[in-house]
């Protein structure tokens, strides 16, 4: 049976996207190789890049053996009413069916006419480590599996168990038994030297016809997908098909730069779009599922948002570089005041944070506790802070409760409803929180409505929500809001960034126009 991807499918006009995640960690493990076409070519450093060769058979010959081929079942069970592995008709009520299936389902017995039932999925891995019988494959080949096997190009096959899988980056490390059958193992290369136009080939299991080699180039690079929040993957156009998932992606040394993953098609077959989870960021995240059998991420504790044109404006930024920080969560390793909601984060550890993408990236990549340089902008100015990073906890349910800058308590005597920006605005106090069932813990001025057509509305500012802050200085007051935005223009701001809080407490922040 032809290998179906559990993972969600992404829907245009004209093409689906089925969807894996992408990696955490860049460190590249030294893994055992054999392959004839790889120990005959010089160091990748030492040797200009190949360009398109008349044959790549002699490359193909040495790496096929290491690519297999992974055969998973899983029992599933039917559902009472189900006879078969076929649900009981719906019809209509008073159709003139309804009897003939009333009769006939009817005499089935709930509980033993829904028989479970063997689900086979087909899909493609490659070995690592020939010596520990090391397979590498993704989380969705093998994902609920009862039996995982591997299969080999000589046909012989193997039982393998589950070394570490993470869900996040849809990568698996499988065991089978190095004593039964002679493996042959490649090794990874640095996908961050692969260039667009570079020639690739992938090798992999389509359709479940077995070893099967295709060649491309590199169309693209850090490619997002937008299926999580690791999207770096490397675009090509070596026909990649169902079942190839989890098959490497060689460059023309027969070094592996990817891991065959998703692809854009309207029909399931490959019309040469595909992606390859590179190297650089699997490698990591496959030596840590064999040293631990999980994962472990460095987390910061924000929560971010990107940096418009308009919010650099307002912040008085010459470019709409870095991720601003719209929160941060109690209990996280920033809680602490080292980092502010409004803050800018341009640099992570010495790498620049040019969109905010590349954070959560740097960020996961980064060793639990280690003490980094985060560099922020704050009030207009650049300063760095020291940060000792926790622990992403996947399983746990975390807070994700934000802390706002402004957490004194109002002069509510003196605060008088006041009209800015489209918006009306009053004091936050009892009787105005319960009418709006504003949580407890937001604090700030209270938008008590909005105008229609107003720049507020067309940022979708609601009455309920709540100013924070404005330009990264808390307000407290209706008054405070139109002092600071007069303020603002007078000095000759086009723009004012808004902290604003939902009923609930979530934060974002809105560049509002002040023409």
């Amino acid at each position: 049976m032809v290998f179906t991807p559990r993972r969600p499918i992404f829907r245009s006009a004209t093409a689906a996207i089925a969807l894996i995640a992408l990696s955490a960690t860049s460190v590249t493990p030294a893994f055992v190789t054999v392959a004839a076409a790889q120990s005959a070519q010089p160091a990748q450093s030492a040797q200009p890049r190949a360009q398109g060769p008349a044959s790549v058979a002699d490359l193909a010959e040495g790496l096929l053996d290491a690519v297999v081929n992974i055969s998973t079942s899983q029992t599933v069970k039917g559902q009472d009413g189900d006879s078969g592995p076929v649900p009981m008709p719906k019809v209509p009520e008073g159709s003139p069916f309804q009897e003939f299936f009333d009769e006939y389902f009817g005499k089935q017995e709930p509980g033993k006419n829904n028989p479970s039932r063997k689900v086979q999925s087909l899909g493609s891995g490659f070995v690592i480590d020939a010596e520990q019988g090391i397979v590498v494959t993704n989380n969705h080949v093998i994902a609920d599996a009862d039996d995982i096997e591997v299969n080999f190009t000589d046909g012989s096959k193997l039982k393998a168990e589950l070394v570490g899988k993470d869900t996040k980056t849809d990568l698996a490390v499988l065991k089978v038994d190095p004593k039964k059958h002679k493996l042959v193992a490649v090794k990874f290369g640095d996908s961050s030297k692969a260039r667009i136009g570079d020639w690739v080939m992938a090798i992999g299991n389509p359709f479940g016809l077995g070893g099967t080699v295709t060649v491309g180039i590199v169309s693209a690079r850090n490619r997002d997908i937008n299926s999580g929040p690791y999207d770096n993957f490397i675009q090509t156009d070596a026909a990649i098909n169902r079942g190839n998932s989890g098959g490497p992606l060689f460059d023309m040394y027969g070094q592996v730069i990817g891991i065959n993953t998703a692809i854009i098609s309207p029909t399931g077959g490959s019309i040469g779009i595909g992606f390859a989870i590179p190297a650089e960021l699997a490698a990591g995240v496959i030596q840590q599922l064999r040293d631990h059998g999980e994962v472990q991420r460095g987390w910061l504790g924000v929560r971010i948002q990107p940096v418009t044109d308009d919010i650099a404006e307002s912040l008085g930024m010459t470019s709409s570089k870095g991720a601003l920080v719209a929160g941060i969560i109690d209990g996280g390793p920033v809680a602490n005041g080292s980092i502010l909601a409004g803050d800018v984060i341009t640099k992570f550890d010495g790498k620049p944070v040019n969109n905010v993408k590349d954070l959560p990236r740097a960020v996961a990549e980064s060793p639990v506790g280690k003490e980094v340089d985060v560099v922020v902008v704050r009030k207009g100015k650049e300063q760095t802070v020291k940060i000792t990073l926790g622990r992403l906890e996947d399983t746990a349910d975390a807070k994700t409760k934000e802390k706002s800058q402004s957490q004194t308590d109002q002069d509510e005597d003196s605060a008088q409803d006041v009209d800015v920006l489209g918006m009306t605005l009053g004091v936050l106090d009892d009787d105005t929180r319960k009418e709006f069932g504003i949580a407890k813990e937001v604090e700030g001025v209270l938008i008590t409505e909005v105008q229609a057509q107003s720049v507020a509305a067309n940022k979708r500012i609601e009455a309920g929500d709540v100013i924070v802050d404005i330009a990264q200085e808390a307000v407290k007051t209706p008054e405070d809001v139109a002092a600071r935005i007069e303020k603002l223009r007078d000095e000759g701001r086009k723009n004012a960034l808004l902290m604003v809080a939902s009923k609930t407490g979530e934060l974002r922040f809105v560049t509002l126009q002040m023409n």
